[in-house]
């Protein structure tokens, strides 16, 4: 039961964060897009999980209570799906979210699968 629980938790160590990572993701990752989010990963970076990161920008939603239900609906769609990735040795993802509508949850669960299965594609 607590392995199950583990499997379906987003935990500390799965957050994309330091300086040094972020900066190596922008530098050497490559990128895509999917309807309305952007997507940039870079694989084999020899961390034990799998990390992400996700941004709203401030230039879209001047409102952080609007910023913030995008990030938990992405960060929940990618929860939910993120036992389909393929990638061996480390992968860490930045999502951007790149409208100025709030997309549903559903929109934005169907992006982010369509996301880990182009990483899949890239990777194999």
């Amino acid at each position: 039961m607590e392995t199950e629980a583990a499997n379906t938790s987003l935990t500390k160590k799965e957050r994309l964060c330091g300086k040094t990572a972020i900066s190596r993701l922008l530098d050497e990752g490559r990128h895509g897009s999917v309807g309305n989010i952007r997507f940039l990963f870079l694989a084999g970076t020899g961390e034990e999980n799998n990390r992400i990161m996700v941004s709203v920008p401030k230039k879209n939603f001047k409102r952080a209570v609007k910023r913030n239900l995008l990030k938990r609906r992405i960060r929940e769609s990618y929860r939910k799906q993120k036992h389909n990735l393929t990638v061996e040795g480390g992968l860490d993802v930045l999502f951007m979210y790149s409208t100025k509508e709030i997309l549903s949850y559903e929109e934005i669960f169907q992006s982010v699968g369509q996301i880990i299965c182009k990483i899949n594609e890239r990777n194999a």
